[in-house]
């Protein structure tokens, strides 16, 4: 059976983050790289390994990947997001990385065939997948016998206090487009998110949280953080005055509650699947 990310959910997720690209690596967001570089810190990469980065954004994972399995290696990055993906190229390009590609993707309709990888990735991504479990199962159906699994999601009270003035901000604007589009929120526990897995068939996976603060120097961070995240979606769909009326809203938020932080945790997912270790498919 060909599996396939619904059109409307394939759509959002697209529609948002080539949105978001042109904000996405300015320095109120190093949140990216830091995650990226943690996820695949927690796996046994060795040189000449190859990687499957699912939903690779600009590459804050892939990136650390191919540092890790050097010339022999071989990282692959999917998204959907064309405009993340000439980031991530560029990136690549610059630091003059051999081992890696980045192609346009659905995590639900992948090329390649089971047991082509000793790792797959997915930071940030897996939950824009109305059955999140059907897209654990691909997931874990590419990982060789021997190799690793690492997902990474957002943990519970994303970019609090902030998130909640920025809702507060879209209801009073639009109320249509309140919580319209903040799909992290469906595993941030982790009991859900164990069931998910398992449900996807993931064999014995390892859940660690971390939480964390994240420094943000002035408002204006806060709002580059809205206009390279998730939220650019919705911020996308109002028309000018109501995106100054919100813009306004949340400046005057951080300011007036003198906010220096907000919190960033996440869970993060590791999980090796059984059988003897064997060499990884040939994949291009």
């Amino acid at each position: 059976m060909t599996l396939k990310l619904p059109d409307e959910a394939q759509r959002r997720a697209a529609f948002t983050y080539n949105a978001a690209a042109n904000f996405y690596d300015r320095s109120p967001l190093r949140f990216w790289n830091y995650f990226g570089e943690q996820t695949i810190a927690l796996l046994s990469l060795q040189p000449g390994s190859s990687v499957l980065d699912v939903c690779c954004g600009a590459g804050a994972s892939a990136l650390p990947a191919a540092k890790r399995a050097g010339s022999r290696g071989k990282v692959i990055g999917v998204d959907l997001a064309k405009e993340l993906l000439e980031l991530a190229r560029g990136k690549a390009a610059q630091q003059h990385f051999g081992n890696i590609q980045f192609e346009l993707g659905d995590m639900l309709s992948l090329r390649f065939p089971s047991g082509s990888f000793d790792a797959v990735v997915c930071v940030f991504g897996i939950f824009f997948v109305p059955d999140m479990s059907m897209a654990v199962h691909e997931l874990w159906r590419l990982v060789r016998p021997g190799g690793q699994l690492a997902v990474t999601t957002w943990g519970p009270n994303l970019f609090e206090p902030a998130n909640t003035a920025f809702w507060r901000s879209i209801k009073n604007v639009r109320p249509e487009l309140y919580k319209g589009f903040h799909p992290w929120d469906r595993i941030s526990d982790p009991a859900n998110l164990e069931k998910i897995l398992s449900e996807g068939g993931v064999e014995l996976p390892r859940i660690t949280a971390e939480n964390r603060f994240h420094l943000i120097n002035s408002a204006e961070d806060w709002w580059t953080i809205i206009l390279g995240s998730g939220y650019r979606g919705t911020i996308e769909q109002l028309d000018a005055s109501e995106r100054d009326r919100v813009k306004d809203a949340n400046l005057a938020f951080i300011r007036e509650a003198k906010i220096s932080a907000i919190e960033t945790n996440a869970l993060y997912v590791l999980a090796t699947k059984s059988g003897a270790p064997r060499p990884a498919a040939n994949v291009q």
